[in-house]
């Protein structure tokens, strides 16, 4: 299996995240791309490769224009402002307040945010665009006939929403790949994502829409982030009623049960029909990840792999959570070694 990797990645290297109401060193950092990338060569999963320029046609054709201008301009705006620190959302439009886009720079991080744990920083736009470039080349390989590729994508992009940032993420990696998929030809697509944490803004993209089925395996949002959406009772709403299923699962799940869920989203992703299938791959459902109350083990991502590699399906893998580094890239590519073996 091919990997596309972007060394740019490096650009976002955040020194602050709000948790506890103390800012900590990130969890999201660039040590868990490159901790991936020494396992894929070390265990000479393919060739690695780097992105593809696609410019941001393919990116707006997911999140909205005004809000891909904001995400360029946001850092240059924050550091005229004289903010001595990184750029990190304080204040929302709440209910009950007009929601009208601000002058003011901390006025537009809370209107184009969901949450206060994601900063902005110097690197932040070039390493989000490379990260979508890394997407679409995978993407490409895989429409041009590879059976399978992974996009080592890095900042992630499953909680970004057409026009939100959180959770780490700003652009939709897995959206912008499955919407490629769609204005290429295919007729239907399918986005699997077994991150740990529900995939709110993949969700959001496509809940109106049924020619994208969405499925998320996740922790119990009433119980972890992003707690505002992930509940079972959203199915799609309009012409995408019934497009997309989310399974959740409460503390200390074992893969034992954790797999009942993939082979039910399994059964609706054969039933759809998909021309393509894209992974929004976390692997924060490890049993020692420091954010998350999953207890799947490494030897569990070869079998999780292998269920996937069944469907027999033309899959493109994106990289999104997974925040204990010393074993995330034998994590990972037990995954994709475990799909390869099917």
């Amino acid at each position: 299996m091919k990997t596309v990797f972007s060394p740019l990645h490096n650009r976002r290297s955040a020194r602050t995240e709000l948790d506890g109401g103390v800012l900590i060193a990130p969890h999201e950092k660039p040590s868990r791309a490159e901790t991936i990338l020494g396992r894929v060569q070390q265990q000479q999963l393919g060739e690695v490769l780097p992105p593809q320029e696609f410019g941001l046609d393919p990116v707006r054709r997911v999140h909205t224009p005004d809000y891909v201008d904001f995400l360029r301009c946001s850092w240059a705006d924050w550091a005229a402002a004289g903010k001595p620190g990184e750029a990190i959302p304080a204040v929302w439009p709440g209910r009950g307040m007009r929601h009208r886009v601000p002058q003011d720079i901390d006025g537009r991080l809370g209107y184009y945010s969901f949450a206060a744990e994601t900063s902005i920083t110097e690197g932040t736009w070039e390493a989000a665009c490379a990260s979508a470039n890394v997407a679409l080349t995978a993407q490409a390989l895989v429409a041009n006939g590879e059976p399978a590729a992974f996009a080592l994508c890095r900042p992630p992009g499953h909680h970004a929403h057409a026009d939100l940032f959180g959770g780490y993420c700003f652009f939709n990696n897995a959206a912008i790949a499955a919407q490629a998929f769609r204005d290429q030809g295919a007729r239907r697509v399918a986005v699997l994502d077994v991150d740990f944490h529900h995939g709110n803004g993949t969700q959001s993209i496509f809940y109106q829409r049924s020619e994208v089925l969405t499925i998320s395996l996740h922790g119990d949002p009433d119980l972890v982030f992003p707690h505002f959406l992930g509940f079972e009772d959203e199915t799609g709403e309009g012409s995408g009623e019934g497009f997309n299923l989310n399974i959740i699962y409460p503390p200390r799940t074992p893969f034992r049960v954790w797999r009942d869920g993939l082979a039910t989203a399994c059964a609706r992703i054969t039933a759809f029909q998909p021309d393509a299938l894209v992974i929004a791959l976390g692997v924060d459902t490890f049993e020692d990840d420091p954010i998350s109350f999953f207890r799947l083990t490494s030897a569990d991502y070869l079998l999780m792999g292998e269920r996937i590699g069944e469907l027999n399906l033309p899959t493109l893998f994106t990289m999104e959570g997974g925040y204990d580094v010393d074993a995330i890239g034998v994590n990972v590519v037990n995954v994709l070694k475990g799909f390869e073996r099917a």
